[in-house]
């Protein structure tokens, strides 16, 4: 019996002791029912129905407004998904958002289209019309050796 009692206690004074530091270095924001002080009085003052009360009431779970930061499909993301609901929004030449329309869009695509004909404009690769050494060659026929043009052994996609 006398071990009994001795074991006993021991388990107290290490509870008492495990929760008073745990409430001491406790994230703030989490401690719940009373204040910091207030719990640490009570672990200390209260053998064991302190510890107790700490661990079952005191001791909070993260709030739920803390956000988990798992990615989110577009389709899920509800901000995402009020931006689509006007169209989306283009920044002005004065640096605010409007919505964004139909003739944004022609613009942004003929810019686009331009600087891809200025591209091909600029391209020295043979068989283009303009580059020197390819007189009397037909710029529509390709050679079949060239990379990434017809069949080629080893090639998945073809």
């Amino acid at each position: 019996m006398p071990k009994l009692l001795i074991g006993l206690g021991l388990a107290l004074v290490i509870l008492t002791v495990y929760t008073l530091v745990e409430c001491a270095v406790f994230d703030r924001k989490r401690i719940r029912g009373l204040p910091r002080w207030v719990w640490i009085f009570v672990i200390v003052l209260v053998p064991l129905i302190g510890p107790l009360l700490w661990l079952l009431v005191g001791h909070g779970r993260a709030t739920p407004t803390t956000r988990s930061f798992r990615s989110v499909a577009p389709d899920d993301d509800l901000e995402f998904l009020r931006g689509l609901n006007n169209g989306g929004s283009v920044k002005t030449d004065s640096g605010e958002n409007r919505p964004f329309n139909e003739k944004d869009q022609q613009e942004r695509i003929r810019r686009m289209e331009q600087d891809l004909a200025d591209l091909d404009k600029n391209d020295p690769t043979p068989g283009k019309g303009g580059t020197a050494g390819t007189a009397g060659v037909d710029p529509t026929k390709k050679k079949k050796n060239e990379p990434g043009e017809g069949e080629q052994p080893g090639r998945r996609d073809a």
